[in-house]
């Protein structure tokens, strides 16, 4: 093989190296893209199943106001964990 076919040989290699090497960040540019959105997509559903507790706690303390006795004495006790929670962020905020 002469000299000027191994120089052939090697551009064309490098060529399709070149073009590999670009399919490549074209490809890794759509994965990180799409990893972007994925993890958007994971903050909001978060957001989403924290606003959920919080309204499932909410509806529970409702529902607990419409019971009987035995109703009444959990929301006491409720209530009790409520101002022990606000007592709590009070010396928080004293210090």
């Amino acid at each position: 093989m002469s000299t000027t076919q191994q120089l052939a040989a090697i551009t064309q290699k490098t060529e399709r190296l070149i073009e590999l090497c670009a399919a490549l960040q074209q490809e890794n540019d759509l994965l990180k893209a799409e990893s972007d959105r994925l993890e958007a997509a994971v903050v909001d559903g978060k957001t989403r199943v924290v606003e959920l507790e919080e309204r499932l706690r909410v509806l529970k303390v409702a529902k607990s106001f419409s019971g009987g006795e035995e109703k009444s004495l959990d929301m006491k006790k409720k209530i009790n964990e409520f101002v022990q929670e606000i007592d709590k962020c009070i010396v928080l905020l004293k210090k």
